[in-house]
């Protein structure tokens, strides 16, 4: 048999990159590496010329599709016509924060950013500032970006869930610095117990609690209008500012965000991935008399980046979220997720499967229980083997997905031209193969 071309990068790879990746998410095994060649669409093409419709999307900033003419074209005038970076401010900056605040009513003021976890290191910064205290708490199974203080999780795969212990908390991997925990606390989603208990015992230190209300890693797991109300109304008592992180929700689940659908709102707020269909642009923002306290002033919360608000990552914002106000764009994404849901519902009932759908259809997760988890430790004993073994066949059958169930399948508008009956097809020889070799 020749040698896939895969092979060849992978072991030229290795030579001169940790593990052959640019980042530890892209590392399949050796055999299973991904090396794109090109995307466009719902779709790509590997570096062997095997063709793959995708429901990854980079981890979600796709809302419109790889290579979407409208954002692309706007990118390339701004390259071409007018410059990328100069260290000074522009006329764009106004107008994409402008856009933002025309879908998001909680929002007064913005600052930018590259990434998501940017985007959170500047609101956290920011609470803290402005509440002067310390104290940050996270939700079990939630991930705010790669940063010391945010790379702590709950070691959900060695817990027990007979035991009447709380998963341990571990950090993400080495290197990061035991004393990176002292300040964070961690509790868990629609635990009205435990929310108490944290403002109890923490309030006086606690100056943020960060959300993800739909979780991004955990199957779009979600947070119950209630026990949200509880939250917002608990940091409103005690001077806590609510971060609400829509990196992955924000412009996708709805134009607002995951906080129009709860008609609940934050502090402070999170921006990232489909902010730009795929260009490396973020943002933080909120309340302005929080946001003001962001400044060179004194007693000022520094923010700045040599690449903050550079005219690719903000021309592609504006162009998207000029899609996403003033077309159908979300509509659509929501009308096709909700048909790739009825059409799998049909394939595992048929293969006798229990299954739950969570989360909007922009970003639904499926577990294999007969309820919808309602935090992170429910997701522990989902069926997690069999949707694994499933995943991994429909990837052999062109369909790619993420093999972990915690992560979501992710839509955007280009899929409403795939084949559905096509994947309906797949779907069901890949629940098949799994039944029988699980």
């Amino acid at each position: 048999m020749p040698i896939r071309k895969q092979q060849q990068l992978m072991s030229e790879a290795h030579l001169h990159m940790p593990q052959g990746v640019a980042e530890n998410y892209r590392y399949w095994g050796d055999d299973n590496t991904v090396f794109v060649e090109n995307a466009k669409g719902c779709g790509f093409t590997d570096c062997d010329g095997k063709t793959y419709v995708d429901f990854r999307l980079g981890y979600g900033p796709i809302i419109l599709g790889y290579r979407d003419a409208r954002v692309d074209q706007a990118v390339v005038e701004q390259i071409t016509q007018r410059g990328t970076l100069t260290g000074f401010s522009t006329a764009l900056d106004i107008e994409v924060v402008k856009q933002i605040k025309a879908l998001c009513p909680q929002i007064d003021k913005v600052r930018f950013a590259n990434s998501g976890t940017e985007a959170v290191m500047g609101a956290i910064r920011t609470a803290r500032g402005y509440t002067q205290r310390d104290r940050v708490a996270i939700v079990e199974g939630s991930f705010h970006g790669l940063f010391d203080e945010m790379m702590w999780k709950a070691d959900i795969e060695a817990w027990d869930p007979n035991s009447k212990l709380a998963p341990r908390v571990i950090p993400f991997g080495v290197g990061v610095p035991e004393r990176a925990r002292a300040l964070l606390d961690i509790f868990r989603l629609n635990d009205f117990e435990g929310l108490e208990a944290l403002f109890a015992t923490q309030h006086e230190q606690l100056a943020c609690v960060v959300l993800e209300p739909i979780i991004g890693n955990a199957g779009s797991i979600s947070a119950t209008p209630g026990w949200l109300q509880r939250l917002r109304d608990l940091c409103t008592e005690h001077g806590t500012m609510l971060i609400i992180d829509e990196v992955k929700t924000g412009f996708r689940v709805a134009k607002g965000g995951a906080q129009s659908l709860y008609g609940i709102y934050a502090d402070l707020t999170s921006y990232a991935k489909a902010m730009g269909n795929g260009y490396p642009v973020a943002a933080f923002g909120g309340r302005a008399a929080v946001m003001d306290k962001v400044g060179s002033h004194a007693g000022g919360v520094v923010h700045g980046g040599t690449y903050t608000a550079n005219l690719v990552g903000l021309s592609a914002a504006h162009a998207t979220l000029n899609v996403l106000t003033n077309t159908n764009a979300l509509q659509t994404i929501d009308r096709v997720g909700e048909q790739i849901q009825a059409l799998l519902g049909r394939v595992f009932s048929q293969a006798g499967v229990e299954h739950a759908f969570a989360g909007p259809p922009a970003m639904f997760g499926i577990h294999f229980t007969p309820t919808v988890p309602q935090n992170y430790r429910d997701w522990r004993v989902t069926n997690s083997d069999l949707y694994r073994a499933f995943a991994w066949k429909l990837i052999d059958l062109g369909v790619m997905l993420e093999p972990d169930s915690r992560e979501p399948w992710f839509i955007c508008e280009a899929h409403q031209h795939m084949d559905f009956a096509w994947l309906e097809d797949m779907s069901s020889q890949a629940i098949r193969f799994a039944l029988d070799n699980h």
